[in-house]
């Protein structure tokens, strides 16, 4: 059993149980939230060519999952190195899809003269 003079010299502070979010706040990230899915079906229904719907949907996924993770899951309130884990992690997925997207077009033709050959 530890005392809170001894967590405090080792840098331990007391939080309670959890961080308080105020109401506007909470109200201000649910209506951008709300916008943002708005904002994706409007897209979907726009013309902006295969990869441009793609893109579009992707930056708008990632924006919202960081005010999900930044408010909901109080990320902003945390120490900066969880946020660092936070942002490589988007960072390295987002390499990982430009990797296998790049890949792609070495295995493409492939696949279509493929659904031809069944295809006849």
């Amino acid at each position: 059993m530890s005392d809170s003079k001894s967590e405090a010299a080792h840098g331990h502070e007391e939080h309670g149980l959890a961080h308080v979010m105020p109401i506007p706040v909470l109200l201000a990230v649910g209506g951008g939230l709300l916008f943002l899915t708005a904002v994706t079906v409007w897209v979907t229904a726009a013309d902006l060519g295969r990869t441009g719907n793609l893109i579009v949907a992707m930056v708008i996924a990632t924006i919202k999952a960081t005010m999900v993770c930044a408010y909901f899951m109080h990320l902003k309130y945390d120490k900066p190195f969880n946020s660092l884990v936070f942002v490589s992690s988007i960072l390295f997925v987002g390499l990982f899809i430009t990797i296998a997207m790049l890949d792609k077009s070495e295995y493409e033709h492939s696949i279509k003269q493929l659904t031809i050959d069944e295809g006849n």
